[in-house]
């Protein structure tokens, strides 16, 4: 591996500002603190689950959101939240992902506006919807989701996405502890530890994933313990497999966990490395699109609309809402997830209210539509899903790997069309019950003519909360994941006339050499496997004149591409910043080299150790083998602001073995400590409060 040699002794190069201005312009920059699979955070091995606690399950869905809960002491009695506001005492295994803003009547200015969420919607109400998709800048909204719209409805109550997003949660938040507490009672609740998993889109990006943690933590679901992420395929997978009776599994198996949603659908493939415990590695790098159920709505709208004709579609909508919205439940609750074409000849969907029309299929109040008509909504949106899969298959294959099944989860993973038109294109047997799988041999068998199993779990609307729960309670299933995107940093390397131009050299004063800058070193491959328990090592040569700074940073660059640039190249992924503080490395570590012109430096070669996690990284700085932090060795991190491309200052230090009461003069995320004063003055005082309060303790 090429040594990281220094950059010019400058500030931060042209490219790193063009890349962060362009970065900041097109999306809400996130914090520092994210990472290649999620929020930056210290890794934790896996320990005995402790008694005494609650685990709680948030699926965040694009739309509809659901929870669930488990005590430790009952694991196998995982809880629904079934009962939601406004639902008139209906149960639903979920609440719809909406919510809208009003200010009271006669409200002074500077009036927070209230909230309504979920089932508190009169039909012909407005709200936002779908908010969840705005996350993620890096994927393509689906046509019926309008920037304008969102954003001129948030502007209104000076609102922006994540706020609406952490408002969203905060409701979900109270109404899941009001739930627990009439469950277990107050005093219960008040002496029990309660810590929430919450899921996001597998395809999301670092950044997505660390604004969704951010909304979560502002909606209080941190305030007992640290929020853990997961995968929502993931999820649905430790329900899934663990749901499977263990006979029916064999080493080697994968299977392709297909968590189809209301937006979006996402596939991972995991391969069966031991059964007991029960443990996987995803043999694919996971996948995703936008088409999920949301998108038949969409079409039956269009489709409606077409029959009834414009004028006469939109002043039902204008004037009987209540209309409209029955036919477009009826729709929702029972075509989407019912419907077969052997079975239905038509489907007779309700518009009470509506004259009859011979012409546009209108009788008694009834929209008369035929089984073809139905399959042309269905057939678009289904043929993506198959072709995801596909891919999905098709990859194991191309590698030797033996596809057993396919789990069909999620709410458009209900659809029986769905199911069906999956089990045409991959299998032409019946499938069997979804607890009995053929043996091995049979499977084997099956593969060579080209059969896969699809298989459809009972409760596919909500695996992924409950394999959220139980994440929570059994820890970490997946042994090793796949890389979605090249990650690496970039350095300067001494300049070569075969390999580099004249104008991309510089003069280095302290090596004496020219030298050229932004060389990408790709510490992980695209697709590689990636294992918490293996670090990836990022080696550094640094140089520093008498009296220079000693915290020193580096930006971590990802790239989708499947041949990654040997220089940095202005469509590169900027993740976040790493900053290295080695001020805790002893000075005798530190070579002293003197130029000719007699100019003295500092020399120090190091290595950031980075472990993978599902939703997150952790970072260890070693010199020659051993770990150093500051300001003792059981390590304080620290990490600068993003909010700001020009504010320099460190906004979080990171004590993880510390369990501090809240302070008034800070925002306490344990084991963050998040600094409202950024100056570097403020994080000067704080670094030696924390120094004093170590010292005095140790």
């Amino acid at each position: 591996m090429s040594l990281n040699l220094p950059m010019r002794p400058s500030t931060s190069s042209q490219r790193n500002r063009d890349s962060r201005n362009n970065y900041f312009n097109s999306y809400t920059p996130p914090s520092s603190t994210e990472a290649i699979n999620g929020p930056v955070r210290e890794l934790v091995r896996e320990q005995t689950p402790l008694n005494d606690r609650l685990i709680v399950g948030v699926d965040f869905g694009t739309t509809f959101s659901g929870v669930a809960a488990v005590y430790t002491s009952t694991p196998d009695d995982i809880e629904i939240i079934k009962t939601w506001p406004g639902g008139n005492g209906i149960t639903s295994d979920k609440v719809p992902t909406e919510i809208a803003y009003d200010f009271p009547p006669n409200a002074p200015q500077g009036t927070e506006p209230t909230v309504k969420w979920g089932f508190q919607f009169k039909p012909e109400e407005s709200r936002l919807r779908c908010i969840k998709l705005f996350l993620d800048r890096s994927q393509k909204l689906p046509f019926y989701v309008s920037p304008l719209d969102t954003a001129a409805q948030l502007k209104r109550f000076n609102k922006n996405v994540v706020d609406a997003v952490s408002d969203y949660l905060t409701q979900i938040y109270k109404h899941t502890m009001d739930t627990l507490t009439r469950r277990y009672g107050e005093s219960f609740m008040a002496s029990t530890k309660v810590e929430f998993v919450l899921t996001c889109p597998a395809v999301w990006s670092d950044a997505a994933k660390n604004t969704t943690l951010q909304a979560a933590e502002r909606a209080g679901m941190g305030l007992r313990s640290e929020i853990q992420m997961i995968s929502e395929p993931e999820a649905a997978a430790v329900y899934t497999l663990k749901a499977i009776q263990p006979n029916h599994l064999n080493v080697g198996d994968n299977f392709i966990v297909c968590d189809a949603g209301g937006g979006t659908v996402d596939l991972i493939a995991y391969k069966i490395i031991s059964l007991k415990p029960l443990r996987v590695e995803e043999s694919a790098v996971g996948t995703g699109g936008l088409c999920g159920s949301a998108f038949l709505n969409y079409r039956f709208e269009e489709h409606v609309r077409g029959r009834l004709g414009q004028t006469r579609f939109d002043e039902m909508k204008a004037k009987k809402g209540k209309t409209w919205q029955m036919g477009l439940r009826y729709f929702e609750e029972f075509v989407k997830r019912n419907f077969n074409e052997d079975e239905h000849q038509e489907v007779n969907v309700p518009f009470p209210g509506l004259p009859d029309d011979e012409e546009a299929g209108l009788d008694s109040g009834f929209l008369v539509m035929t089984a073809e008509q139905v399959k042309d909504i269905f057939e678009p949106v289904v043929k993506e899903v198959c072709d995801l899969v596909q891919g999905q298959v098709t990859g194991l294959r191309s590698k030797g790997g033996i596809v057993s099944g396919i789990v069909l989860v999620g709410g458009f993973g209900q659809s029986d069309y769905l199911y069906r038109r999956l089990k045409n294109h991959f299998t032409s047997a019946a499938p069997p019950p979804y607890s009995e799988r053929p043996t091995h041999a049979n499977a084997n068998s099956t593969q060579e003519a080209g059969s896969i199993e699809v298989m459809q779990p009972v409760y596919a609307w909500t695996a992924v909360v409950r394999g959220a729960v139980l994440r929570g309670l059994e820890g970490n299933m997946v042994i090793s994941r796949k890389s979605r995107m090249h990650y690496g940093t970039s350095y300067a390397t001494v300049y070569d006339e075969d390999k580099h131009s004249v104008s991309e050299r510089y003069w280095s004063p302290l090596w004496e050499r020219w030298m050229v800058s932004d060389r990408m070193q790709w510490h992980i491959a695209k697709g590689e496997a990636l294992s918490p328990l293996a670090p990836i090592a990022f080696h550094y040569t640094r140089n520093f004149r008498p009296g220079q700074s000693l915290i020193v940073t580096d930006d971590l660059i990802a790239c989708d591409a499947d041949e990654p640039p040997a220089a940095y190249t202005r469509d590169l992924i900027h993740v976040c910043t790493l900053t290295t503080d080695l001020n805790a490395v002893p000075r005798s570590l530190f070579t002293r080299l003197t130029t000719t012109r007699g100019v003295e430096f500092d020399n120090l070669d190091f290595t950031l150790e980075m472990r993978v996690e599902s939703a997150g990284l952790g970072f260890e700085l070693k010199v020659d083998g051993v770990s150093f932090q500051w300001p003792n060795p059981q390590g304080v991190c620290c990490y600068r602001s993003f909010d700001n491309p020009n504010d320099h200052s460190i906004i979080a230090i990171k004590v993880p073995w510390l369990q501090w009461p809240n302070d008034p003069l800070e925002d306490v995320h344990s084991p963050w400590w998040v600094i409202r004063d950024k100056s570097l003055a403020a994080v000067r005082l704080w670094k030696k409060i924390l120094h004093d309060k170590l010292s005095s303790e140790t």
